[in-house]
């Protein structure tokens, strides 16, 4: 009676990696950033515990590794409006539509809000949390001057929070009236 070996599995460790990176970001999706833990995230990748410190330094680097994982899946949302931003003072009903698409979306709101919770209360991720904004900003800039382009910016973060808050976005016409009252508001020049 001759027993055969079980095959052993070849070790992936880029594999690995992923599966701890993408429990990081539910985790943080879920909980924030700052509830992130070696153990948690190992029992949600379904990895040893020291898995995790092999394939990060830190918990710290594991934070910002998914923070930055996150905030590049928002950037890739925001290639989406870029497009429909030319039209957006007259007729910002294409970008509205854009907009509510992202805010529909619990996962995102909730790793937007993430973001911005981290770099408000660590300042190593400011940068990051401010890529969104702060580059919605410029593209809304050129079309209808900074302190309109702000003004939206940062209706649009309240937007977010109140997503996350209502489990649901705005309606697409409050957004588009808010956001047109905005665009064509008087501006004094500078």
């Amino acid at each position: 009676m001759s027993t055969i070996a079980p095959a052993r599995r070849r070790r992936d460790p880029e594999a690995r990696r992923r599966e701890i990176l993408i429990a990081a970001t539910e985790l943080i999706v879920e909980n924030g950033a700052a509830t992130l833990t070696h153990r948690a995230i190992a029992s949600r990748a379904g990895v040893p515990l020291g898995s995790t410190t092999q394939y990060f330094t830190s918990i710290d680097d594991l934070r910002e590794t998914a923070l930055q994982q996150l905030a590049a899946e928002i950037d890739q949302e925001l290639d989406k409006i870029h497009d429909v931003i030319s039209d957006f003072a007259t007729a910002p009903e294409r970008a509205v539509a854009s907009l509510s698409e992202f805010l529909a979306d619990p996962r995102a709101v909730h790793a937007e809000i993430a973001l911005m919770t981290a770099g408000t209360t660590d300042a190593r991720m400011r940068e990051l949390a401010l890529r969104w904004s702060d580059r919605f900003t410029e593209m809304l800039t050129e079309q209808i001057g900074r302190t309109r382009a702000v003004a939206i910016s940062v209706y649009l973060d309240g937007a977010t929070i109140h997503a996350g808050l209502h489990e649901k976005p705005l309606q697409a016409a409050e957004m588009t009236a808010a956001i047109r009252a905005l665009a064509m508001m008087p501006v004094a020049d500078a």
